[in-house]
């Protein structure tokens, strides 16, 4: 069965059509254009801001001309990850869906159900003649994924809407009315090198299988992070054996949990002999650690083309210590709301290649003091390493209205449509809502959306029971809509 014989037929084929275009974050000149011809192949109001974000302008249907107007709001870049023995160009090709069960997913790669099955959603919407709906803007924003820079772009006076539905969370039993905020930190800078000793031998020591996942709505499960494996592999082995090492590439996007690092290192010595026994002596407690979470990682070390230089002994020591000590995972568990996670680092991104480092880590919290402070500290420890500290992508939080007319509205809605009650509940990712709010601070907001499973990740997969049951709640919310005033 092909994604386009699903039902709803009209969301599954939009979503198959924007599937079909590639959609990189900060790479979406193709996507946005697509959007732009599609606003106006229907003959609607359709704008495009000096950032990028599109806005399609639809007229109220007949007779719900005086209802409120309001927003629906997804994102048009995506996640790209792959498995690493998948031949896939994001930029260039469109992503092989396939049908299973009860889900889709992708052929060895991220889906882009997050947040494409919300853009098709508004697409249908938009593009048909018997939906019923108020006046209402469909605002396309881009680059959510990598540092929400069309949100923090969109400028204030633009939207007419009162009320703004965003369709970009992961549970569908879940109505999201806050979010937390987040900060990029990126140290980078020159390391020492020097000879390797004669009698050194090069091997590569691959960590990989790990689950991975949403560094901010899987934070919480307790996953490996590649990077921290990797690291604590490289301790112990500096600790029992004459070690070197010479290059190390874990993780990649801020906002994905690294699943695979793989370092080069020399080794010489007496280590020789014992180096895989050590290595397995590591891989096993990890394993162990990790059965339930990751039970398909593996450690693997294999003896490569010998490399002439590595890091120098001390800046290696400081390197590693650096990247023990670097918190990852959650920091604080939030007092006031049960079950959410108000702080966490993710760990990203450790890069060593020839003389030049980077380390990368996305920090979030719905506190933003807390944020800063946590960012603050992990800045301090990386100065220890000489490099130049940058703070990036700053964005704060969605600060939580339980009792605003819109959570009631949809609370109700769902219950009498479902029931039982939804979940209402702030989370733990970055959502646009709280940087669109400043520029709009008038405007009521919610977040919902179909089941998504392992979003940022090559497992990612939607539930097809779901957007079925996701579309129904949002086709009677569209109707619900009070009259404005």
């Amino acid at each position: 069965m092909s994604v386009r014989d699903l039902e709803p037929s009209v969301l599954w084929n939009h979503f198959a059509d924007l599937n079909a275009v590639p959609r990189p974050s900060k790479k979406e000149a193709q996507v946005i254009e697509f959007a732009r011809q599609f606003g106006e192949s229907l003959g609607l109001l359709t704008q495009v801001d000096e950032v990028g974000n599109v806005m399609i302008r639809k007229p109220a249907s007949a007779g719900m001309e005086n209802r409120t107007p309001i927003v629906m709001q997804s994102h048009l870049d995506m996640v790209c990850q792959k498995n690493n023995d998948t031949d896939f160009d994001f930029e260039k090709q469109g992503i092989e869906m396939l049908v299973d069960g009860d889900f889709v997913r992708a052929n060895g790669t991220t889906l882009g159900s997050d947040n494409g099955i919300g853009v098709a959603a508004i697409m249908s919407i938009l593009s048909s003649d018997e939906i019923v709906h108020p006046p209402l803007e469909a605002l396309f924003t881009i680059d959510e994924e990598t540092g929400m820079t069309g949100a923090m772009g969109l400028k204030g006076g633009w939207l007419e809407g009162k009320i703004l539905l965003n369709l970009d969370t992961e549970d569908d039993n879940e109505l999201t009315i806050g979010c937390a905020g987040g900060v990029d930190i990126t140290c980078s800078g020159n390391c020492p090198t020097e000879p390797a000793p004669d009698n050194a031998k090069t091997f590569r020591i691959t960590v990989r299988g790990l689950k991975g996942g949403h560094s901010g709505m899987d934070i919480h499960l307790g996953r490996g992070n590649a990077n921290k494996w990797m690291n604590r592999v490289l301790w112990h082995l500096g600790e029992a054996v004459d070690l070197q090492v010479v290059r190390i590439d874990g993780g990649g996007l801020r906002n994905a949990i690294p699943r695979e690092s793989v370092a080069i290192v020399n080794v010489s010595g007496a280590g020789l002999d014992s180096l895989q026994e050590l290595i397995q002596l590591q891989a096993g407690e990890l394993l162990e650690e990790y059965r339930t979470t990751d039970p398909s990682a593996e450690i693997l070390v294999e003896e490569c083309e010998r490399v002439a230089a590595g890091l120098t002994a001390d800046f290696q020591q400081r390197l590693l210590a650096v990247l023990y000590s670097c918190p990852n995972g959650i920091h604080r568990m939030s007092p006031e709301i049960e079950d959410l996670v108000q702080t966490s680092n993710n760990l990203a991104r450790v890069l060593l290649d020839g003389n030049q480092f980077q380390l990368g880590c996305l920090t979030r919290s719905s506190v933003n003091s807390e944020r800063d402070d946590l960012a603050n500290s992990i800045a301090a420890s990386f100065r220890l390493l000489g490099g130049e500290i940058q703070f990036g992508g700053k964005y704060t939080g969605w600060t939580p209205l339980p009792g605003s007319k819109i959570v009631e509205l949809m609370s109700g809605l769902y219950e009498e449509l479902f029931d039982h009650p939804p979940h209402v509940a702030a989370c733990h990712a970055g959502l646009e809502c709280g940087i669109l709010g400043q520029n709009y601070p008038g405007m009521e907001m919610i977040s919902f959306g179909p089941n998504i499973r392992g979003a940022h990740s090559p497992d990612e997969n939607v539930q097809i029971s779901s957007v079925q049951k996701f579309w129904r709640y949002l086709l009677a919310a569209l109707q619900r809509i009070p009259i404005d005033g």
